[in-house]
């Protein structure tokens, strides 16, 4: 008996559609995650992509737990002196919504070859219209 390796012609890939609205931040994106990564499917292997392609709307509904609203911070620095900033959940909110999202979901994902194209598969919304209706397999 051998070990099935599927190829990357074999890998097909579905349409998810994941609604934020009332959903935990964290909670949300492991799922996210684990259909980014393909996880879920009989045919999951580590060193190949076959994960799926996901929609996340309502982008601007996510919730956070405890105090987080006022405390969490998003940090980062451009490699320049002078080059630090610091941005708060409740401006990063306002102004760009689907950022939350993709920051913690690529938290999430392996940091791997793979891990750039599977965040191509994933398309943020604000709001609860789909652009992506189009593309839907059934």
């Amino acid at each position: 008996m051998k070990t099935y390796h599927p190829t990357q012609k074999e890998v097909i890939r579905n349409w998810n559609l994941v609604d934020a609205k009332g959903e935990i931040l964290g909670r949300l994106s492991s799922k996210v995650a684990q259909l980014l990564t393909g996880k879920g499917k009989a045919t999951y292997s580590p060193h190949m992509d076959s994960g799926d392609y996901v929609v996340v709307i309502n982008a601007e509904k996510i919730e956070l737990t405890g105090k987080k609203k006022t405390q969490k911070v998003y940090r980062s620095h451009s490699g320049y002196p002078g080059g630090f900033k610091e941005v708060s959940f409740a401006k990063m909110s306002k102004e760009k919504p689907e950022e939350i999202i993709k920051h913690a979901i690529n938290g999430m994902l392996p940091d791997n070859r793979l891990k750039k194209d599977r965040l191509t598969r994933l398309k943020i919304v604000v709001g609860d219209e789909n652009p992506y209706q189009d593309k839907w397999q059934k």
